[in-house]
């Protein structure tokens, strides 16, 4: 019997009651009204590389989704939209684009998962988010049973979250993206300074399309979030916390040297007539800062490769956002350490961190 933890890059997890493979979008789409109709649970997993499932496993209907395909809907005006099946790897994906002259999403290179899950928590990374590329999803919903097309402006995209990991609940059947016709090989300009920094260039400048990419899975390899059964920090989650983010005044108390980042959108721009004075500028009252959970953690007193006693889990030894398995761990270790560094991050600084991956049977 297949358990879970084959199907995971975190390797944990039993058995699900019933595991479904559909071959076609169709009967993806079947096998997901049967499971919805039935009353009995369901999950829905892609490459499953954001989850920590229970060791009990799962007691109820567990779908893959495996439908592949990368269909090129239009092209006008420099801009290329793209309609991609759910269950197409998104590093396929983005191979597909930076080899096709596309750029938009040249720096999420390396992220694991499929295609369809890429808008559930907005996954972003080195300046890029998909939220910037999404156009709309092709949607099943569960209350109605309906084939839906919603756009990106309804699908409530912040960091790592939109509606869809808030409460709505369906099936991601494709994504429609836009990117833009690279006519000179160059990509977006790049606007992550560790990005800049390992490329040699300045923040908004424009370098090859391949070098982005090659230089991002350079990145990311050195942290262990690239899967690679040669490197065994990366059998894990990725990211196991988001980065907190919590209000100006609170921010203040930290640490001096605590990195932190603007999370408010600038003023938009004002026209004043000649002669009139400008009105004064609204008050902000929400202003929000972005912490860095790895400095957290590190100044928390946890550090790479740190376990508990007997645990098999454990943080990275080349990062300290990632818990790992290093070999025959269990849920509960894993879920064990996160709720350790949490208590131990609160204790020290008073700040809640927050589990980046889905768990299911599993709590912190």
């Amino acid at each position: 019997m297949t358990t879970l933890a084959e199907l995971t890059t975190m390797r944990v997890g039993g058995e699900a009651h019933l595991l479904l493979a559909p071959a076609t979008a169709d009967e993806l789409v079947e096998a997901t009204l049967d499971a919805w109709g039935s009353g009995e649970a369901w999950m829905l997993l892609g490459g499953g590389s954001n989850m920590v499932v229970a060791d009990e496993g799962f007691d109820g209907t567990v779908i893959r989704v495996l439908t592949r395909g990368i269909e090129q809907l239009s092209e006008e005006n420099g801009r290329v939209r793209l309609r991609v099946e759910a269950g197409e790897p998104w590093d396929a994906l983005v191979e597909y684009t930076v080899q096709n002259g596309l750029t938009g999403i040249e720096a999420l290179s390396g992220i694991p998962g499929s295609s369809g899950a890429a808008p559930v928590q907005n996954i972003g990374a080195y300046g890029q988010e998909i939220s910037t590329s999404l156009v709309a999803i092709d949607f099943l919903d569960y209350l109605s049973g309906e084939r839906q097309r919603i756009t990106a402006a309804d699908l409530g995209f912040d960091y790592r979250t939109s509606v869809l990991k808030q409460g709505k609940q369906g099936l991601v059947l494709a994504i429609e993206l836009e990117l833009g016709r690279s006519t000179d090989g160059l990509g977006a300009p790049v606007a992550y300074a560790q990005l800049a920094s390992s490329l040699g260039v300045t923040l908004g400048d424009r370098v090859p399309l391949a070098l982005v990419r090659d230089t991002v899975l350079a990145l990311r390899s050195s942290k262990g979030m690239v899967l690679d059964p040669a490197d065994p920090d990366s059998v894990s989650c990725g990211s196991f916390f988001t980065n907190p983010i919590v209000g100006e005044n609170f921010a203040r108390t930290l640490p001096e040297q605590a990195p932190r980042w603007a999370n408010a959108p600038e003023p938009s721009s004002v026209a004043v007539p000649l002669g009139e004075e400008p009105a004064a500028p609204p008050v902000q009252t929400d202003f929000r800062v972005k912490l860095s959970a790895a400095w957290l953690i590190e100044k928390a007193g946890i550090t790479r490769g740190f376990s508990l006693p007997g645990s098999r889990a454990a943080i990275s030894t080349k990062h300290t956002l990632a818990i790992v398995n290093t070999g025959g761990a269990t849920a509960a270790e894993v879920a064990e350490l996160g709720r350790y560094v949490q208590t131990r991050v609160f204790s020290e600084f008073g700040v809640r961190m927050h589990a980046e991956p889905v768990l299911v049977g599993v709590s912190l």
